[in-house]
This record gives structure tokens, C-alpha cells and sequence, in this order.
């Protein structure tokens, strides 16, 4: 049986980032890791700024704010459910991402958070029914929106303060980007991945340095950790 090249690909990727994050020799430093991918994804944006707060609402009213995430690598993104192009791409993005890392202890290290920017249509049975239309493992990924009394562009102004801006138009529809942002254990932005072209195991890669929070550098000169597990696929 003949498989597609992305369906094949993205499997040796997943198999490949497994089987080199759970490895000992995959706690390269921070450092390393960042200028690696300084080098080799042009997609990543790295950061080093307090991560704006949030205090929102689960689809089930729980209250979750950024401060309470603290201790976990916090991977962020925003979207809203009748948006008709790029927002289910980036939630299956996500998804992939999250299966990757959940493959390896990393999962219980790592929190998937996705706010919606229309909390007036996303209500929580809307939320809930999102996250498995698009394989997301509510283990780790929470879907959030503002109380109902808050106003309506509540989420958007969060948005706004991490740098991406979400415009309503006449219709209903938002005009808007699309950004993953990783946040680090004491709540600072640590890097954003800009659009859907980034390689899924780049951002894998990054999480796993700040797992690791490795500072100290090798004392030999050693291939980096993106030619280690390149060296892992047929091309």
C-alpha cells in the first residue's frame, strides 16, 4: 500500500523526534538549540520577555491563568472556530505537534493552550467539540475564552499583547496571522514560530531544550543536535 510523501514524512519525523528526545545525548543546551535553529528555520523567532498574563476560562468555566501554568512549557496559540481557512490548519499543526511530544516525557512537562479571539460564538460546547475535530489530547491542551460579562473583544486585546492583531470585519469574519508562541517554565516568551511552514520538529526541538534547561556547554565540539537528527532520516 502506497503512502502520501507528507503522511510518510511527518511519521519518520514523529518516529525520528522520539527517538532522539528520549535519547541522553539530546540535553543540548538552550544555546545550542536556539542558534541551530537561527540557522536552519527561518520561521523562528526567538524571544526573551516576560510573557503578557491572562486569567481565562476553560469550556467548562474553570478558571486558568498563565501564573498557574508556571512550572511547564506553555506552547500558545489563538484562533476562533468559524474561521474558515488557516485556523483549522494551525490546530492540526498543533495537534501534531502535541503527539510528538506526547510520545515522550516531555508530555507531562508541557501544556497546549489555545484561546479563541470570538468568545461570543465559542461557547463551551463549541470549544470542547473543536478540540476533538481536530485530534487535539485534552490531557495536556485546554481551549480557553473570557467570561461571558467581560467584553467581547477580550481575547483579541490578549492577542494584541503577544504581538498579533485579529480584525472583525463587517461579516464576522478576522483578518488576522498566525503565530505558535512557546513560553518557559517561569513565564517568559521564549520564542514565536510564525505561519504553518515551520518544521513541527523544530518547535519539538526548542520545547525540549527548555525541558531540559541544559546551559552548561560541551566541552568538544560535536555535531549539532538538528544535523543529529536529520542523520536519523532517509534524505
Amino acid at each position: 500500500m502506497m503512502y502520501p510523501v507528507r503522511m510518510l514524512r511527518l511519521a519518520l519525523l514523529a518516529i525520528a523526534a522520539v527517538m532522539a528526545l528520549t535519547a541522553p545525548a539530546a540535553a543540548h543546551s538552550l544555546e545550542e538549540v536556539d542558534q541551530d535553529l537561527r540557522d536552519k528555520e527561518q520561521y523562528f523567532q526567538p524571544v526573551d520577555s516576560e510573557a503578557p498574563a491572562f486569567t481565562l476560562q476553560d469550556a467548562d468555566r474553570r478558571v486558568v491563568g498563565l501564573d498557574v501554568l508556571r512550572g511547564k512549557v506553555v506552547v500558545l496559540n489563538f484562533v476562533y472556530t468559524n474561521c474558515p481557512d488557516v485556523c483549522p490548519l494551525h490546530a492540526e499543526r498543533i495537534a501534531e505537534i502535541q503527539k510528538m511530544i506526547n510520545q515522550t516525557p516531555m508530555k507531562e512537562m508541557v501544556e497546549f493552550v489555545t484561546i479563541t479571539t470570538d468568545p461570543k460564538h465559542d461557547t463551551g460546547p463549541v470549544l470542547r467539540d473543536y478540540g476533538e475535530a481536530h485530534g487535539l489530547d485534552p490531557a495536556n491542551w485546554v481551549f480557553l475564552t473570557t467570561d461571558p460579562d467581560n467584553p467581547e473583544d477580550t481575547t483579541r486585546k490578549i492577542a494584541e499583547t503577544y504581538g498579533l492583531k485579529f480584525t472583525e470585519d463587517n461579516g464576522g469574519m478576522q483578518m488576522h496571522g498566525i503565530v505558535t508562541h512557546v513560553i518557559d517554565q517561569d513565564g517568559r516568551l521564549r520564542a514565536r514560530f510564525h505561519g504553518l511552514k515551520f518544521e513541527t520538529v523544530n518547535l519539538v526541538v526548542f520545547v525540549n531544550a527548555l525541558t531540559n534547561r541544559t546551559q552548561k556547554p560541551h566541552p568538544h565540539p560535536e555535531p549539532g543536535f538538528w544535523e543529529k537528527l536529520k542523520g536519523l532520516l532517509p534524505w
